[in-house]
C-alpha cells in the first residue's frame, strides 16, 4: 500500500500522499500553462519556501514519457547554476514536482532594470551558463532549448547567480552522442536541427552563442519580416555584427560569440572551449556601460507579448506554417514527412509531436 510523505511500496522514487496541502502551505501561483501550474508553497514541517509544479494526471496522459525523461534528468543533476528538482509526491489525481524556488526574475528583465550594464557582466553571466551546460555534457545530458526565458535569477539582489531551467526538452545521449529528434525554440535552435541532421550537445554551445550575442546588442542575430527568410538565415548562419549596435563591443566578445555560433558543429566550440576563450576567462570584456542602448533594443524586441509568438510555436496554425517553411528547406519529400513526425514543438514546457497536432 501507499505510504503517505514517504516512498511508495513499490520502491518508486514517488511519494504517495491523500492531500499534498497536509505538507505543503500553497501561496500564490507563479506560473500557469496549458497542462501544468507552478505555485510558491511553505513546507510546513521545515518552513521553507518551494516552486511546486502541479500537473493533473489527466493531462499527462500520452506525455508519460517525457516527464518521466525530464524527472530522470532532474534526479541526476546538482550544480549550483541549475534549479534542483528536490521531491516528487503523487496523489490519485496529481503529480508534483518539488522544485527550488528562485525568485530574482528572469534574465532580460533584470538587464533592462538595471542602471548599468557592461561587456563585463555579460561574460559573468555566460560563464555561469556554460559551467553549468559543461556539467550537463559531462554528465551526458544535453539541454535542447537553452533561451532566455530558461535562465532566471536566484534571488533579487544584484550580485544574484544565474540558474538554468526546464529540462522538459533535455536528453540523455546514447552511447553514440547522437540525436535525431528536431526539437527546441527556433530563434535559437542550431542549423544542423533545422536541416534535419543527426546532432550532438553541440547545439547547446550554438544557443549559448544566441544568448550571448542579444546580451550584448538587445537583438536576435537572426530576424525578417518574411518568415522564409528567417529560417532561410538560420539554416545558412547568416548573421552580422551591424554598426552602430556593435560598434562599442569588442572584437573579443565578436570572437567568442563566432566560435560558438559556428555551422559546422564539428568546428564550433564545445563548452570546455568557451570557458577558456580570453573573453570568459581573460580580461578583453569591456567595463564600458552599454545599458542605455542594448535595454532600448531588449524593450523593442522582446516584448513579452510579441516574443512568444515570434519564437514559441504554442499554436495549431504556427505549427503548420512553419512545417510549410522548413519544406522549401529540405530536399525530398520523405526527409519533410520524416521531419513532420518528429519535430517537437516547445508549449508551455510540454513537449508535443507535430503528428498530433496537424
Amino acid at each position: 500500500m501507499a505510504k503517505e510523505n514517504g516512498e511508495s511500496s513499490d520502491g518508486s522514487w514517488k511519494k504517495h500522499v491523500d492531500d499534498i496541502k497536509k505538507i505543503f502551505d500553497f501561496k500564490e501561483v507563479l506560473g500557469t500553462g496549458a497542462f501544468s501550474e507552478v505555485v510558491m508553497a511553505r513546507e510546513k514541517a521545515t518552513g521553507k519556501m518551494v516552486a511546486i509544479k502541479c500537473i493533473p494526471k489527466k493531462a499527462l496522459k500520452g506525455k508519460e514519457t517525457s516527464i518521466e525523461n525530464e524527472i530522470a534528468v532532474l534526479r541526476k543533476i546538482k550544480h549550483e547554476n541549475i534549479v534542483a528538482l528536490e521531491d516528487i509526491y503523487e496523489s490519485s489525481n496529481h503529480l508534483y514536482l518539488i522544485m527550488q524556488l528562485v525568485s530574482g526574475g528572469e534574465l532580460f528583465d533584470r538587464i533592462v532594470e538595471k542602471g548599468f550594464y557592461t561587456e563585463m557582466d555579460a561574460s559573468r553571466l555566460i560563464r555561469q551558463v556554460l559551467d553549468a551546460v559543461n556539467y550537463l555534457h559531462s554528465m551526458g545530458i544535453v539541454h535542447r532549448d537553452l533561451k532566455p526565458e530558461n535562465l532566471l535569477y536566484f534571488s533579487p539582489h544584484d550580485d544574484s547567480k544565474i540558474m538554468i531551467s526546464d529540462f522538459g526538452l533535455s536528453k540523455m545521449e546514447g552511447t553514440g552522442g547522437v540525436m535525431a529528434t528536431a526539437c527546441g525554440t527556433p530563434g535559437y535552435v542550431a542549423p544542423e536541427v533545422l536541416a534535419q541532421k543527426p546532432y550532438s550537445k553541440a547545439v547547446d554551445c550554438w544557443s549559448i552563442g544566441v544568448i550571448a550575442y542579444i546580451l550584448l546588442c538587445g537583438y536576435p542575430p537572426f530576424y525578417d519580416e518574411n518568415d522564409s527568410k528567417l529560417f532561410e538565415q538560420i539554416l545558412k548562419a547568416d548573421y552580422e555584427f551591424d554598426a552602430p549596435y556593435w560598434d562599442d563591443i569588442s572584437d573579443s566578445a565578436k570572437d567568442f560569440i563566432s566560435c560558438l555560433m559556428e555551422k559546422d558543429p564539428e568546428k564550433r566550440f564545445i563548452c570546455d572551449q568557451a570557458l577558456q576563450h580570453p573573453w570568459i576567462a581573460g580580461d578583453t570584456a569591456l567595463c564600458k556601460n552599454i545599458h542605455e542602448s542594448v535595454s532600448r533594443q531588449m524593450r523593442k524586441n522582446f516584448a513579452k507579448s510579441k516574443w512568444r509568438v515570434r519564437l514559441r510555436f504554442s499554436q495549431l496554425g504556427t505549427t503548420v506554417w512553419f512545417l510549410q517553411i522548413l519544406q522549401l528547406h529540405l530536399k525530398s519529400p520523405a526527409s519533410y514527412l520524416k521531419l513532420r513526425h518528429n519535430w517537437v514543438f516547445q508549449q508551455d514546457n510540454e513537449p508535443k509531436h507535430a503528428s498530433k497536432l496537424v
